[in-house]
């Protein structure tokens, strides 16, 4: 069991470090997720070392796999309109420092 909670520490110090590091929103969301992962791995290694084996602390880690599924998918969807709308003024400070009418 010590081995699963080094690694859940591993992983969430690898998440935390990520997350205030990275510039990139993409980057972040991805450090995000493996920063739950640690908090999932953590959270069913506490419920298996507690004497009478209780599934609710299982079925709460799996409730948060879905919700943290689909919050992914909503960040990534942000992500991308983020992303397209940087890359238009990108493209239309270029084209009006070239005095490009359109």
């Amino acid at each position: 069991m010590t081995v699963y909670l080094s690694l859940a520490g591993v992983l969430f110090l690898i998440g935390l470090h990520g997350f205030f590091t990275a510039r990139n929103l993409l980057r972040r969301l991805l450090a995000l997720n493996v920063l739950t992962t640690a908090v999932f791995l953590l959270f069913v290694v506490m419920a298996r070392l507690a004497e009478p084996l209780d599934p609710v602390p299982h079925a709460i880690v799996l409730t948060g796999i879905v919700v943290t599924v689909s919050t992914t998918a909503v960040a990534l969807a942000l992500v991308v309109r983020i992303a397209g709308r940087v890359r238009d003024d990108e493209t239309d400070a270029a084209a009006g420092r070239r005095g490009d009418a359109g």
